[in-house]
């Protein structure tokens, strides 16, 4: 863990004490239920964590932020951006039940204020957040069919509120299908130094950019 302090210099040491708490109970979890492949767990830290962390070097969230996870599996990104953002609240939705069950035992053990989960689809949440994040759950089209009724549109915090997406490949044709594309595009190689995030980004889509949809009455 101790080698990603240098990368992320604006994660307060408080935050990397309960990264480090974190990534035990995630291994131990990881023995029951199997949240990370059994062989890629040892890459905790470089495959997951980090790419997570990323986002800390490019975005600010001012106290009160609300941030929506959709399909948070593990927890990945919504978990470890509620660490490293404590003034900003974060509801993580997952339809798995029991990867729920997990992610909410983590978040109690570890003294989480800021994170409440939910087992459900994201086409029942009927709020709004300043930014909704995945970590590749679906295809864009799919993906952005699920989230448009619950963006806030404006800016407050260092980026336009919007949709955060972690993702790789050719996305060309997903972006043809959704008729937008992404305002910024971190490249995870390039951030991370490392060539196994070749052809890996998180993307921003401004919210001022992506179709409302109506919301059923």
């Amino acid at each position: 863990m101790k080698d990603l302090y240098s990368n992320f210099p604006e994660i307060e040491p408080s935050a990397w004490a309960l990264l480090e708490n974190w990534a035990e109970r995630l291994r131990d979890w990881n023995e029951k239920i199997n949240l990370i492949s059994r062989k890629d767990i040892e890459h905790l830290e470089s495959r997951h964590l980090a790419p997570c962390l990323a986002i800390t070097n490019h975005l600010k969230l001012m106290k009160g932020a609300r941030v929506l996870d959709v399909g948070t599996g593990g927890g990945f990104p919504g978990l470890i951006m509620a660490i490293c953002y404590p003034q900003a609240q974060f509801t993580l939705v997952d339809s798995i039940g029991k990867k729920v069950a997990v992610v909410r035992d983590i978040a109690d053990q570890l003294g989480l204020k800021n994170v409440e989960t939910r087992q459900t689809r994201a086409e029942s949440i009927r709020r709004e957040f300043d930014f909704i994040t995945g970590r590749a759950v679906k295809n864009l089209p799919e993906y952005f069919s699920w989230i448009q009724s619950n963006l806030r549109r404006g800016q407050r915090n260092s980026l336009p509120n919007g949709v955060l997406y972690w993702k790789g490949g050719d996305l060309a044709a997903e972006y043809a299908a959704i008729g937008i594309e992404p305002r910024y595009r971190i490249d995870l190689e390039a951030e991370l130094k490392d060539p196994y995030f070749a052809r890996k980004y998180i993307l921003h889509f401004d919210a001022r950019d992506v179709p409302r949809a109506r919301v059923p009455q």
